[in-house]
């Protein structure tokens, strides 16, 4: 019989206003990559807050709001606005800018962003974004897809490597079991509302890492229960960080901010920056 997998790490985050920042590249990104940056945005966001122009290489960010419509504008050639519960997905590759800004449909927002490490032949490769209406965003049951394949259903967004990303609701007393593939030995869960039960250990509200294996993970729902759930092969690559950039060396860096500065130029000669 396999022993139930283990955590062995529980993140609180740290706060910045209606930002809990749960994962950074120098700190659990480390040894969860290729998940290398996560922010919860979680409460009263004043109506067009959001974020201007800013760059990014080496990796790609998904960002998913749950009860707010997102605006968004890249130097990929891309704008417009995703639906609550919709994706925006930037792969900044070589290097990008975009900006966003937040609709919310009440007096909380909440939603997520992630960053993901790309590897070698990407990270310094064309600039990507893809946007996915709600109604594209596959579903199995109580489970949303974010990125990657789960029981037969495949998120359009073609994922970097092999990623699993998902939303996943409980009812009180509810288990749900994920078994991941040989490779992918990186996993970690974030119930952001409820309280949730793993291998005899409770937890909400904190970013759950468990060991480095390939065994499933079982997850009981003490109450009603909301939580994010993650599973990669190992990014097997250093992190190389720059202000806004995540690399596998220190020349892919020094490209990417080459990149970066050189849009950055064009932006402000177009008077947008």
């Amino acid at each position: 019989m396999v022993s139930p997998r283990k955590i062995v790490q529980r993140v609180r985050g740290h706060e910045h206003g209606f930002i809990r920042r749960m994962v950074s590249p120098g700190d659990i990104g480390e040894a969860i990559k290729p998940f290398v940056f996560l922010d919860h945005v979680n409460g009263r966001v004043p109506p067009g807050a959001g974020f201007g122009w800013h760059p990014h290489s080496g990796i790609a960010t998904l960002t998913y709001q749950l009860n707010a419509d997102a605006q968004y504008e890249d130097t990929a050639g891309q704008k417009g606005l995703v639906a609550a519960t919709g994706l925006e997905w930037m792969r900044a590759g070589g290097g990008t800018w975009h900006q966003g800004f937040i609709h919310s449909h009440g007096e909380t927002v909440e939603g997520f962003q992630l960053w993901v490490a790309l590897p070698p032949e990407l990270e310094n490769g064309a600039a990507e974004g893809i946007y996915v209406p709600p109604t594209d965003v596959p579903q199995v049951g109580n489970v949303r897809v974010l990125l990657g394949e789960y029981q037969g259903a495949r998120n359009p967004i073609p994922a970097p490597s092999p990623i699993v990303y998902l939303d996943v609701v409980l009812r009180a007393g509810e288990q749900w079991t994920y078994k991941p593939a040989p490779d992918q030995t990186v996993t970690w869960a974030f119930p952001y509302r409820g309280d949730i039960v793993v291998g005899g250990e409770a937890a909400a509200r904190e970013l759950l890492v468990f060991e480095e294996a390939a065994h499933a993970v079982t997850i009981t729902a003490s109450t009603d229960a909301r939580l994010l759930f993650g599973c990669a092969r190992k990014h097997d690559h250093r992190l190389v960080l720059g202000s806004h950039s995540v690399h596998t060396s220190e020349p892919a860096l020094r490209q990417g901010v080459a990149t970066i500065r050189e849009v950055g130029r064009q932006l402000s000669a177009a008077g947008r920056l």
